[in-house]
């Protein structure tokens, strides 16, 4: 029974041994050269103004998660529209219910101001 897994644990082996490559060959053959101007922080071709390490509100952190959360849970919709037809009525009313539990939460996090950009 374990020599069903063979192909998956090769599968995963051969992928961990051309990162572990791709990652130490660079090392062991590139040129190393390194002077100032290489070890400066590279900002779009412009000196880099003030300190990297600067707070950014969580404003920001706010909308990346909830653009993540609902772009995921959209994933959901693609498996449902290939069976919707086999499942019938059920698969009707448990996307519905789903769509519904979305917009609650959207709505939450509206009314909360999550999508407002106030300074």
């Amino acid at each position: 029974m374990l020599l069903e897994y063979v192909p998956i644990l090769t599968l995963i082996l051969v992928g961990l041994g051309i990162g572990g490559v791709a990652l130490i060959a660079p090392q062991l053959l590139a040129p190393k050269r390194p002077s100032r101007r290489k070890q400066l922080p590279y900002e779009s071709g412009m000196i880099p103004i003030g300190p990297a390490q600067r707070r950014f509100p969580v404003k920001f952190y706010l909308i990346a998660l909830l653009f993540i959360l609902f772009d995921i849970e959209i994933i959901f919709f693609y498996p449902w529209a290939l069976q919707v037809r086999s499942l019938k009525t059920l698969a009707l009313v448990e996307m519905g219910l789903f769509v519904l539990i979305l917009l609650i939460g959207y709505i939450y996090a509206w009314r909360k101001g999550a999508f407002e950009w106030e300074r």
